[in-house]
């Protein structure tokens, strides 16, 4: 690899963009790009993208104790989103008027891994604009078949989506949202449903980080000021957030009677070598086989009514 490839490679793990990268290195843009989308993706799908490995998972980069079956593609996300800035006259029990709003909210940064895999794609707008993120989003949305993600579905889903209308961009392919707050509320009675909270209780190799220098607002004052400091620790945060929600949603998952069913994104028959037998399921016409798999816990049931067509005439049918 000659020099400048090397050290091209170096700035774009740095977060620098391409056509930035170009000018630095005194090459055509065209030669840095072709030479990172060689890298990235033919599709420049992961373009201007930042990568670092700072995962614990297995080496094979399969979960072997997972409820996702591994040709599912499932995109674990979080953004972070600026303030609002609002001109008002008091601190207490304040209504804004849209003539009050003077700077709206944007997204800021976000991360994102496949789920199974190693590396995590950091993005912010220290060294990007709020487009850059968006096109990288909107890339990654196209290729995923389901977003897992704390407070997903009411959060970072819609406010993607709303930037994304917003910039112009066309609509995204059919996804389906996986979300830990979803299956906590539903689940369970925790304390608090915060991820920093759940992680804290239940992870073991990542728990969500907590503010290190800058507390609360003022990372994300101290961010949006150009602060370096405020910047990495940006992504610190940002990335071991998607760490710590991988490891939280393979451990309630398997506790969650309304998991897709992972296993028809499959093509091929499936081995069903980790579900035993164990016990029944009725509902109010029909009898299944029951199955627990070994390693994760969870339960499903087979499809077939094992009552005798005798003895499903005989049942008599309740009246809602």
């Amino acid at each position: 690899m000659s020099d400048w490839k090397q050290e091209a490679v170096k700035l774009a793990q740095q977060g620098m963009s391409w056509r930035k990268i170009a000018r630095t290195l005194g090459k055509s843009k065209s030669s840095v790009s072709d030479y990172l989308r060689s890298l990235y993706g033919k599709n420049g799908t992961y373009l201007n993208k930042y990568v670092e490995d700072i995962s614990t998972h297995q080496s094979d980069n399969l979960k072997q104790n997972s409820t996702i079956n591994p040709y599912a593609k499932v995109l674990v996300l979080d953004i972070e989103t600026s303030r609002m800035l609002l001109g008002g006259w008091g601190l207490y029990n304040q209504n804004f008027s849209l003539e009050q709003i003077e700077e709206d909210w944007s997204i800021i940064s976000f991360a994102s891994k496949w789920y199974g895999e190693d590396a995590v794609t950091y993005m912010d707008v220290s060294n990007h604009t709020e487009h850059d993120l968006l096109e990288t989003l909107h890339g990654l949305f196209n290729q995923a078949d389901f977003i897992l993600a704390h407070n997903g579905r009411r959060f970072d889903y819609k406010k993607i989506r709303s930037r994304m209308i917003a910039h112009g961009f066309p609509p995204h392919s059919p996804i389906r949202i996986l979300d830990t707050l979803e299956i906590c509320k539903k689940e369970f009675g925790m304390t608090s449903n915060k991820l920093a909270y759940l992680t804290d209780l239940l992870c073991v190799r990542n728990k969500k980080s907590s503010h290190s220098k800058f507390p609360g607002y003022v990372l994300w004052k101290e961010f949006l000021n150009g602060n370096q400091e405020a910047i990495k620790e940006m992504r610190e945060y940002n990335q071991i957030d998607i760490l710590s929600l991988e490891e939280l949603y393979d451990i309630i998952a398997p506790w969650s009677s309304t998991l897709p069913n992972f296993d028809l994104y499959q093509d091929d028959v499936l081995n069903n070598e980790d579900w035993v037998e164990d016990g029944y399921v009725y509902t109010n016409l029909s009898k299944f086989q029951r199955y627990r798999n070994v390693k994760t816990g969870q339960y499903k049931r087979g499809r077939k009514n094992l009552l005798s067509k005798e003895k499903r005439e005989s049942i008599l049918a309740g009246i809602v």
